[in-house]
Parts: C-alpha cells; structure tokens; sequence
C-alpha cells in the first residue's frame, strides 16, 4: 500500500496536532487561573502554579492561532520540562505512575513545534512575506 500521497495533508495534519494540544493546554492553565474544568485546585496567581496557568493559556492561545508559533511553543515546552521535573519526576521515574504522562507529551509535542512550525490555518503563515515568481 502506497501512502506518499498522504504527503500532500502533512500542513493540515500538523495544524490539526497543532490546535488540538493547545486546547488541551489552555485547559490546564484555565483550571489553575479559574477552576475551570471543575477542581480543587485555586493557587494564587503569584505563586508558582499560578504563573504555570498564566504561561499555559498565553502560549496556548497564541499556538491554537498559529501567531509566533515557534517562540510559544519553545516557552511551553521548556515550562512542561519544569513542570515534570519539579512535580512528577520526584514521585516515581516512570511517568505512568507519576501521572507525568500529559507533561511529557506536551513537552515534546511543543518541542516537536519549534522545529516544524505551525503548519497550516496559521496567523503566522498569514504575515510571512509574499514573493512572486517571475
């Protein structure tokens, strides 16, 4: 079975990858900044978790639009690698069972992001230079 032709989605797939994460993380930050989703958890904006929300909705929106892309993701990978470090690391190595499994992932999806950029539907795409051909 031949799947070059897959190929030519590769701009849409890694958008689709794109603003799916960051709404997940934007999730996590909503739930530290205003207990939405429903939970316990309410640091105060100024401790540690809190600037954690604040990190995670900022370059999650600004990933889920596409608008400087590589720079968001840069700073929400390097806080998902504080974040397992600093939380999960010390409970187990494996991060099956120091629930550090989502940090992890967005760790290096975010990572993957820098490298690859935002793919397409993307404001960053939208203000890049235009050349003609000639």
């Amino acid at each position: 079975m031949n799947f070059d032709r897959l190929n030519a989605y590769a701009p849409q797939a890694l958008a689709v990858l794109r603003i799916m994460t960051a709404l997940l993380f934007i999730a996590h930050g909503t739930q530290k900044l205003f207990g939405f989703p429903e939970t316990q958890m309410s640091p105060p904006l100024f401790s540690l978790f809190g600037i954690a929300g604040l990190i995670e909705v900022i370059t999650g929106v600004l990933i889920v639009v596409g608008f400087q892309t590589r720079i968001a993701a840069f700073l929400a990978s390097g806080q998902m690698a504080v974040a397992y470090f600093m939380v999960h690391a010390p409970g187990s190595f494996f991060p099956a069972n120091n629930q550090g499994d989502a940090a992890v992932l967005f760790c290096f999806i975010f990572l993957y992001l820098v490298f690859a950029g935002p793919g397409a539907w993307a404001l960053d795409k939208s203000s890049a230079p235009r050349t003609v051909a000639a």
